[in-house]
């Protein structure tokens, strides 16, 4: 069952227009200062990270995206491929189904398998580690070792499994259970939404739990609602929630603003002039996924081609605004406006300060 609605989800990924209608990222919104003498050249400009412990060539991460069905080991293939052609980070989909069905294994093994040496990002559900201690520690070893992750990531979607004809919406327990996981897990924790923002708030409590790494994934890209809409026999509900969640950009920074551990922004960014952007909020990393799903049913080879467009795209932005690194790019003079602006403003963070760096 498991197993089909994941060959469900990737195929209603690849065909539906499965984008959040009406809100939008933020990124809009937000506007660099140009710097007419970046007295740089662009050709020496460093776009590279090791915020993970691994250096890795480009702040694009491949998050989160499949496995678990047949159709989905060669799209891992693909992924690996270019991700370790590329030296970037891949994120992998929720394990659960291989730790339910050990012939599903391979659809997440086939990731290590190509990328010897990449950054790799296991993935469980908050609901799968709620429970006894031993148990939960367990199933999280379990997805680690399939896949020798150098990362766990614990994702978390609410809105997904509130719209998912068999989703499970008892959350009593999630922060209990993270905390737990972080105390008798040896890789880095990382908690992740699924494209409805995380705020302040649970930034915070998500950060006192003892993650290592926490990724935005706001809307205004995917729309699990929308995704689950398409499943649903009754679509009332998910046409009423498809525009839910925290714009991406506006949940960077209320978790820049809040917390102190890295933060990956992902959620419809879709270029590196988006990533400059989201970098310059104060950003560690960016995460992007379904563009490199529809680019990952043809190959390899055109998700680097993505890359590479998303790598050159970033170094301009970086080039007009004087940026030789990301570290530079971080003192970067923004402008902050329109619905963004209003947004931030009526939760209290100041804007003006993304303006006035020196």
């Amino acid at each position: 069952m498991i197993s089909d609605r994941k060959l469900e989800h990737l195929l209603l990924c690849k065909h539906y227009d499965v984008q959040y209608k009406n809100k939008k990222t933020g990124f809009k919104d937000i506007e660099f200062i140009h710097n007419a003498l970046p007295e740089i050249n662009k050709e020496e400009i460093d776009i590279s990270t090791n915020v993970f412990g691994k250096t890795l060539d480009s702040p694009l991460l491949i998050t989160a995206i499949t496995g678990g069905h047949p159709s989905a080991l060669k799209i891992n293939k693909e992924l690996a491929l270019a991700a370790e052609d590329q030296k970037i980070g891949l994120g992998l989909g929720s394990q659960r189904a291989a730790i339910e069905n050990k012939n599903l294994t391979d659809t997440y093994e086939v990731a290590r398998q190509n990328a010897p040496n990449t950054l790799l990002i296991g993935n469980i559900g908050a609901p799968q580690i709620i429970g006894d201690t031993d148990n939960s520690k367990n199933f999280a070893q379990k997805v680690i070792d399939m896949i020798d992750a150098d990362i766990l990531a614990i994702h978390l979607n609410a809105l997904q499994e509130s719209i998912q004809p068999e989703g499970d919406v008892n959350a009593n327990g999630y922060v209990d259970a993270i905390e737990n996981i972080c105390e008798i897990i040896d890789v880095p924790i990382m908690a992740k939404e699924t494209g409805t923002g995380i705020a302040a708030e649970e930034g915070k409590i998500l950060e006192k739990a003892g993650v290592n790494f926490i990724d935005v994934a706001g809307a205004g890209g995917t729309s699990w609602a929308a995704v689950e809409t398409y499943r649903a026999e009754d679509r009332y509900l998910g046409e009423l929630f498809w525009d839910w969640g925290i714009p991406t950009a506006v949940s960077t920074i209320e978790l820049v603003d809040s917390i102190n551990i890295p933060i990956i922004s992902s959620g419809g960014i879709r270029s590196g002039l988006e990533a400059a952007k989201a970098i310059a909020l104060d950003a560690d990393t960016v995460g992007i996924a379904l563009p490199i799903l529809k680019d990952a049913f043809v190959g390899h080879e055109e998700i680097i081609n993505f890359i590479n467009k998303f790598n050159e795209s970033l170094k301009i932005a970086m080039f007009l605004v004087g940026a030789k690194n990301l570290k530079d790019l971080k003192r970067s003079n923004l402008i902050i406006k329109g619905e963004t602006k209003d947004w931030l403003e009526e939760r209290e963070i100041n804007t003006k300060k993304y303006s006035r760096r020196k």
